[in-house]
């Protein structure tokens, strides 16, 4: 299989920063799952049509990791619980 690159943007980078270490293990996995197989999360719509959104538990809260991917690279946008996230990702972009 092809290398795949993993680009973090801003805002992913910060809000990773802050985490704990067992947080971070957390989305280290998930993000492990998403280079493997970019479809496991779901496509948007609108102004959101060229991201996925995949949910996944962390510290007992639904948490939402926001990507985009190709054949070659997966974009890191954002990731967060449920509140404003759409709005603060769409500023983000």
């Amino acid at each position: 299989m092809a290398e795949v690159h993993v680009l973090q943007m801003p805002i992913f980078k910060k809000a990773y920063k802050k985490l704990h270490s067992k947080e971070k293990a957390i989305i280290d996995g998930v993000v492990q799952q998403i280079i493997n197989n970019p479809k496991l999360g779901k496509s948007k719509k609108g102004d959101l049509n060229a991201v996925f959104v995949y949910k996944f538990k962390m510290n007992n809260q639904e948490t939402l990791l926001a990507y985009e991917s190709t054949s070659k690279q997966r974009i890191l946008l954002a990731f967060g619980v449920r509140e404003n996230f759409y709005r603060d990702l769409k500023k983000s972009l």
